[in-house]
């Protein structure tokens, strides 16, 4: 009964990929939308990584890059298909039962109900009732995860969550306009200080020690004060490979949303 509900991510980074990955386990027929150069930072868990790869897995889920004229139809695949289409063109040919923004813009992008039956926000920027039809909230709280039918999700702090009290230091930026060009590789263990890439010529630093849980892709254009990578303090404790309770909370929403939704039909 699934197969007859296609959902589209539009954003292959890892919360809407903890998404797409939890749909599919599902048994729900999903196509992710990516850009090029994606701007995913923890590649290994983001099906955007099929954007430069050709194909990849989160956690065990296959995601492969097609074109969409080489997909006659989504249900049916036995993987996760990536298609480079940053305006979202296809989704008028697939005409999706379900549209799922993942793109954390924090501001809409356009995205609007008229997309498919069912629309879904992820996090601050849209308004439930009125650009979609549903928000998931992603600022960690007591409302974690949890679907909202009207309003709209916490506005952004801009405040990465702070991890053995270490907040915005454990996140890398860009110190200037350019070419990211990354130093080492994910899940390296770094010091405090460490040159972890640079933007043509001048290095990004470590701005404390821990694991490099995720880097940009090489060659990638970014803007001054771009994320560009984090450092985890809790080192060799963490799995980069892993999804994080917040990909999976917010996964959760959006199920929670879809099931919610059309619960007549299964």
């Amino acid at each position: 009964m699934f197969a007859a509900t296609p959902i589209v991510v539009r954003g292959g980074g890892e919360l809407g990929s903890a998404a797409a990955r939890l749909l599919f386990q599902c048994g729900f027929p999903v196509l992710v939308l990516e850009r090029r150069p994606p701007l995913a930072v923890r590649r290994l868990v983001c099906f955007a990584e099929a954007v430069g790869s050709g194909q990849t897995a989160v956690e065990g889920v296959t995601g492969r890059r097609l074109r969409a004229a080489a997909i006659a139809e989504l249900a049916g695949l036995p993987f996760v298909p990536v298609i480079v289409d940053p305006e979202g063109e296809c989704i008028t040919r697939f005409r999706p039962e379900v549209v799922v923004d993942a793109r954390m813009a924090k501001h809409n992008l356009g995205t609007r109900c008229a997309d498919a039956p069912l629309v879904i926000g992820l996090g601050p920027g849209f308004v439930a009732g009125e650009d979609v039809h549903a928000v998931i909230e992603t600022q960690r709280g007591a409302e974690f995860g949890r679907v909202l039918w009207s309003g709209g999700a916490q506005a952004d702090t801009a405040l990465p969550t702070p991890v053995l009290g270490i907040g915005a230091d454990r996140v890398l930026r860009a110190p200037r306009a350019g070419t990211f060009q990354g130093g080492c590789r994910i899940g390296a263990l770094v010091p405090r200080g460490w040159r972890v890439g640079q933007v043509d010529g001048a290095p990004v630093n470590a701005r404390s020690g821990g694991l490099v849980r995720g880097l940009l892709a090489d060659a990638t254009p970014v803007e001054a004060g771009m994320k560009v990578g984090d450092i985890d303090p809790r080192g060799a404790a963490v799995d980069p490979a892993r999804l994080s309770d917040k990909g999976r909370a917010v996964a959760a929403g959006v199920l929670e949303a879809v099931l919610v939704r059309f619960k007549g039909r299964f």
